[in-house]
């Protein structure tokens, strides 16, 4: 990843996939891009309606399909525990909330019934972050997790509009994406530098050039706005909801658009709403740089690292001459493909979404010294959204498109020069890795919408604001700042001491009694409660 807007989407796909990068499976029968043909779980809505009748639109749920490339392929999902399956259909909605009789696109969306249909709540709708990831692919595949919330849910979650089977954007192709992730996303000289905008600006055209009917129109309040007729079109009267990293920004623009329709909600993993995207980015070189912190002490202190350094400074110190040698000369990954220096420094990042994933780090940074870049190379693809047959989803194209929808910031060749400085400060890791996502809307055709979203919520149910303190890409103080923001009574704060992105999935019985107690019986955790 070369932007700092998808190391943001790379919640979900790291989380996701990384655990086994090497074992993505090809999607046979698909056409090979993003998706345009749909299966025949359609709504009963037409191509253009009435807000009534979009509102009324009867869902036909169907068995699922196995994803499309655009959402990662792989297979069809698989039963819940007790045999339950998974259902899939496509909604309705306006292209243009200004013309909402206008023209509209297809929502894929996926569920799976509760189980006690007597003490059954509603629907609780998920989102699982980016912008970019998809829901229909990431539901099934932490389901397990979930499961029991659905003793009185139904579980639901979608794709946002442009991502997956929702009209995802299209940029550019398999064998170009392929260059792009190997050129220095770091560039030290003039022609590095020419290299780097000019790869920018063909991918901005070829964004404009597939998909640019739709890019003023896949921002965060439209999605906000497709959840609530998702909740209308469910029938339900209140919107019960769980967003993890993105999505909480994504939970929080509803809150502020929809207070009198929230119902019991979960914010997980913050993304800090007072942060304008500079901002943001220099707090995600902490965050990572904190992980990474983190990730060296453990191997210092173990006698069976494989890394060499007998403190943490020292383990550092070597990665960083390991990635100033591979941007010297890049060692062989997968295939014919070579482990670049912006390639490990996304294998590293992906790896450190999770410290499960800590021995892949250890495992790959080594092989990497041995002239071997296959983990690594493997990591990378896994936040890059490739797929082992060299298919790209659309999480990267679609994150692209709306985060420049959303934010109002364009960064000049000479102000991300500028910035660097702070960056490097920052992490003199991931520094300059970040730093130069800055330009990843400059040029984009489409003028953002805020320099920092509105989330007060005033009059709206409370809302579980969870930060975990080592969370490496939505850092901790997002939590405090979301709570607040969304008001008094409001937002909820809940920490978490622990390591990786996210709280309800990283090994806390605290956690996961206070969210289950909240979501299934409406019991609201004590503000400021702590949990290890």
């Amino acid at each position: 990843m070369r932007t700092s807007p998808a190391l943001r989407a790379a919640a979900l796909v790291a989380t996701a996939t990384v655990l086994l990068p090497l074992a993505a499976c090809s999607d046979d029968g698909d056409d090979g891009g993003t998706e345009k043909a749909r299966p025949s779980t359609a709504s009963t809505a037409s191509p253009t309606a009435t807000a009534e009748e979009l509102s009324s639109q009867k869902l036909d749920w169907k068995p699922c399909p196995a994803p499309s490339r655009a959402q990662g392929s792989g297979t069809s999902p698989s039963p819940l525990p007790g045999g339950t399956k998974w259902e899939c259909s496509f909604m309705d909605v306006p292209l243009d909330y200004g013309d909402p009789e206008g023209d509209t696109i297809e929502l894929a969306l996926i569920r799976a019934a509760a189980k006690d249909k007597d003490r059954r709540i509603g629907s609780l709708i998920f989102n699982f972050g980016g912008p970019g990831g998809s829901g229909v692919a990431a539901l099934p595949s932490f389901g397990p997790d979930y499961d029991g919330l659905r003793t009185r849910y139904d579980l639901v979650s979608f794709d946002p509009r442009g991502v997956g089977r929702s009209e995802g954007v299209e940029c550019s192709d398999d064998s170009t994406l392929d260059k792009r992730y190997e050129l220095d996303g770091t560039p030290d000289d003039a022609e590095e530098e020419k290299a780097f905008v000019d790869d920018q600006k063909s991918y901005i055209a070829d964004c404009e050039k597939n998909s640019g009917d739709e890019l003023a129109y896949v921002g965060t309040t439209n999605a906000a706005r497709d959840m609530d007729l998702l909740r209308k079109v469910l029938g339900d009267d209140k919107l019960h909801y769980f967003g993890i990293s993105y999505g909480t920004e994504l939970g929080g623009v509803y809150a502020h658009l929809f207070p009198k329709t929230v119902g019991r909600a979960v914010l997980d993993a913050v993304v800090d709403p007072t942060q304008n995207s500079l901002e943001s980015a220099l707090g995600q070189a902490e965050g990572f740089q904190h992980a990474l912190d983190n990730f060296t002490a453990d191997c210092a202190e173990r006698d069976d690292c494989k890394l060499p350094g007998a403190t943490s400074k020292e383990v550092q110190d070597w990665i960083t001459a390991l990635l100033a040698k591979l941007e010297k000369k890049p060692v062989p990954g997968l295939g014919d493909r070579e482990l670049t220096e912006t390639q490990a420094t996304t294998g590293i990042a992906s790896a450190l979404y999770s410290k499960e994933t800590w021995p892949l780090l250890e495992q790959g940074l080594d092989e990497a010294d041995g002239k071997k870049g296959g983990l690594l190379l493997a990591l990378a693809d896994s936040l890059n959204g490739r797929s082992e047959d060299g298919h790209y989803d659309n999480s990267n194209a679609a994150n692209t498109a709306i985060s420049c929808a959303d934010s109002k910031q364009r960064f000049t060749l000479e102000q991300t020069r500028k910035a660097l400085p702070r960056f490097r400060k920052a992490s003199p890791v991931f520094g300059d890795y970040l730093g130069w996502g800055l330009m990843s809307c400059t040029g984009w055709p489409v003028a953002g919408a805020w320099d920092t979203p509105d989330v007060s919520a005033p009059g709206s149910a409370p809302i579980l604001v969870i930060g975990n303190t080592g969370d490496p890409a939505t850092p901790y103080a997002g939590a405090k700042a979301m709570a607040t923001e969304l008001g008094k009574g409001v937002g909820v704060e809940l920490t978490y001491k622990g390591e990786g992105h996210g709280a309800y999935n990283g090994g806390s019985t605290c956690v996961q009694k206070a969210v289950d107690g909240y979501l299934l019986e409406g019991k609201v955790p004590s503000d400021g409660r702590t949990c290890s």
